[in-house]
Order: structure tokens, then sequence, then C-alpha cells
């Protein structure tokens, strides 16, 4: 039959190598030159390309995508936004502004307030409620806004690290490799804590440029007002699959979909409210890169590179190799598809999980474009006059990512 033909199959291969490397420069570039694509359309069309190349059919593809990993990150999307809704996360952050502290401790304060929030919400959801008010917060005080929105992003990365749940790579990590949420915590704390020490240091000790703001329209606060009622329906639940996860095993994603289930059922606020604030563009991107690199495993080629670089004496789940890799394709592809593409070759490895999931969050401190948070702080800091480039942000998230991973590798090594 035509199916089973050798040059056929050859070329089917190929064709799939050749769509796998168009959809990751798509994960380099943010996009596709002269379409408009961003990265999950990308995944997306390359997800449909490798299902028609590969005649792999949609029940095989639909078991390519890690169910588990998709209802934990929705529903946790649900949890935020119940949050945001209730305006907690704006309320908290003018609660810290209002706070009559210098300068050097203000920062300490808000970087401690945004690594907390993102251990157990979103990163990116902490970053889009704080940043607006921490940049007016700036302007009135007439403080340089540089340190204290640069710390902003690079806090909400590091604390995410700190949990299982704080950003999605650590829910795939810990989804697929079955780690355990109460060991990980125990484990990211302390790199987590040092390198936020390090970071507030590097902002407090080193000079920086002072930014003077652009002259631009004063703009409404966007953030609703406190409900104390939505606020505690949403740190009740928070709280309570806190302590499911620390203390009970089982299946995470069904109790945090219970969660969520919970929060949607309300007199007060509609659940389209709910779903707008939902990341569907994520969601699609993990469901797209799920499918491609399920297609191009099976080409046997991932298979062989691991196996030559072990022949060679590099051991992807070793911690030196690892730390390399993680870093360098988080910041060309993104930590997502790096986490996806090193997940399989870890091979139920715990310890390298571990690390794998400090490392790839981490990184995304070095760049400017190496996270979403980043992006956001900037975007919305612009929208206040006040210009992030990344030449700006480098001079903090360079040395401030290298001297944490340098934790990493001084903690996970007194581990052992």
């Amino acid at each position: 039959m035509l199916q089973t033909d050798p040059l056929l199959n050859a070329a089917a291969d190929w064709a799939i190598v050749v769509v796998f490397g168009v959809v990751y420069l798509g994960m380099f570039l943010g996009g596709l030159p002269r379409l408009k694509l961003d990265r999950s359309g990308v995944a997306l069309l390359g997800a449909i390309a490798v299902i028609a190349l590969s005649g792999m059919g949609v029940v095989e593809a639909a078991q390519a995508v890690d169910l588990p990993t998709i209802l934990l990150l929705f529903a946790f999307m649900v949890i935020s936004a119940q949050m945001r809704l209730g305006g907690f996360y704006a309320a908290v952050t003018r609660r810290v502004g209002a706070l009559p502290l210098p300068d050097a401790a203000l920062l300490a304060a808000l970087i401690a307030v945004a690594a907390l929030l993102s251990a157990v919400f979103s990163n990116d959801v902490v970053c889009l409620a704080m940043t607006p008010i921490v940049a007016r917060l700036c302007l009135r005080r007439g403080a340089n806004p540089l340190p204290f929105l640069i710390g902003l992003a690079c806090a909400a990365n590091i604390g995410s690290a700190a949990t299982l749940i704080g950003n999605p790579q650590n829910m795939l990590i810990g989804s697929v490799l079955r780690l355990d949420f109460a060991a990980y915590a125990r484990a990211a704390l302390l790199p987590v804590l040092i390198s936020l020490v390090v970071l507030w240091g590097w902002l407090v000790c080193v000079p920086h440029a002072r930014v003077e703001p652009l002259p631009m329209p004063e703009r409404p606060d966007e953030e609703p007002p406190l409900d104390l009622w939505q606020t505690a329906k949403g740190l009740l639940v928070a709280g309570g699959l806190m302590g499911l996860f620390l203390f009970r095993d089982g299946p995470h994603e069904v109790m945090a979909l219970v969660g969520a289930a919970l929060l949607l059922l309300s007199r007060r606020l509609a659940s389209s409210a709910f779903m707008k604030l939902v990341d569907w563009p994520l969601l699609i991107l993990f469901i797209g890169l799920f499918v491609v690199n399920h297609a191009f495993e099976k080409t046997g080629l991932s298979a062989d590179a691991v196996g030559w670089l072990a022949g060679h004496g590099v051991r992807l789940a070793d911690p030196g190799p690892l730390l390399v890799v993680g870093v360098v394709l988080s910041n060309l592809v993104s930590n997502v598809p790096a986490v996806m593409l090193l997940l399989p070759h870890l091979q139920g490895d715990a310890q390298a999980g571990v690390t794998l999931a400090l490392v790839t969050t981490f990184a995304g401190n070095l760049l400017l474009v190496g996270s979403i948070a980043n992006l956001i702080v900037a975007d919305l800091a612009r929208q206040q006059g006040i210009v992030i480039d990344w030449k700006r942000h480098a001079v903090v998230g360079v040395p401030v990512t290298l001297l944490s991973l340098g934790v990493i590798v001084v903690v996970m090594r007194s581990m052992h």
C-alpha cells in the first residue's frame, strides 16, 4: 500500500521535520514574517500540517495532548480571574504602596508581594494588575521607576518558580513527570528566596539611569475596586487547593477544576467575565506544540540526537547540560516550548524536573523578550510614559539571571 512505501514515509518524515523547524522558528520570532500569526497561530497551523502529513488521525493527535496540564492551567486561569475581578491584586499593591517606607524598603515589599502572589496565581496576571499602579506610585513619589518596574517583572518570574502552579511550564513539568507538589516546593524554596534577595540587592546597590517619563494623558484606573466577598471566595478556594496539593496525593487537575467550578457559581460575576480573562491563545499554544512535538518524536530524529549526545558523554538529564540547554532554548523559543522539547528526554527523573523548572523560569529574566511577564510590564509602563527597552532591562536582567542560575547550581550541589 502507498502508506507503507519507504520513500513516501521518508518524504513525510522530512516534511514533518520542515514543519517542526518552521514552528520553532515562529516560536523564536514570535510569529512568521509577512503573516499576521503569533506563536499560538503558528503552533495551531503546525499541528494541522503534521496531522495532514503524518496521517496520525485526530484521535492520536488528541492523545498526544497532556490533558491534565491543559485542565490544570485552565482552572488556575479561572481562579486568577476571580482574584482580578474581585480587585485583590490592585488593592494589595495600593496598600503596600501606601506604606510610609523609604524607596529601598518599599522595593523589597513590592518584590516580596509580587513573588508571593506569582507562586500561587499566574505571574503574567500579577504583572498585568500591578504594573500600572506601581508606575503611578513611582511618578507620585518622584522615584526612578526602572528599578521598581523591572524588579516587579523579575520578582514575578522568580517567585513563580516556587511552586508547580506558579507558571505554565511548571504545571507541565509537574504533570508529565508526576512530581510531588510538597517535595518540589521544599526543593525550590531556597533558590527562590536567595534569588529574590539577589534581585533586591542588585536593584538597590547598582546605580540605574534616571528615566524621565514622557508626557502622557492621564489614564483611568481600569482595575476593579476591591470586593471583599469575591476576594474572600477566591482566597478560600486558592488556599484550600494549596492545602490539598501539599498534603494529599491525587489528580490535582480535578481538584483545581472543582475549585474553579465553585467560583463560576456566582450570582454577581458573570461566567463570561471569567472566560474573557482566560488566556485561550496560551492553551492553543500548548495543544499545538503537543501535537507537533509528538509528530516530530515519531520520526526518531530527536531520539537519535539524544543518543548521539549520550554516546559522547552528554546526558540531557545531568544538571550541567540541562542548565545550559534550558537557558539557551528558553531564550531562543520561550520557556514553554523549551520545556516541551526537553521533557521527553528526562525519563521521569524528578531531580532533573526540579532543575528544569527552576532554570527555564529564571532564564526568563535574561532578556526583555524572555518572558511574557517582562513584555507585559514594558508595554503597560510605556502607556504611563515610561520606556523600558532591552538595554535598560539587560542592566538588571542579565546579571540577576546569571547570579540566580549560580544559586541553583550551588543549592543543588549542596543537596547531594
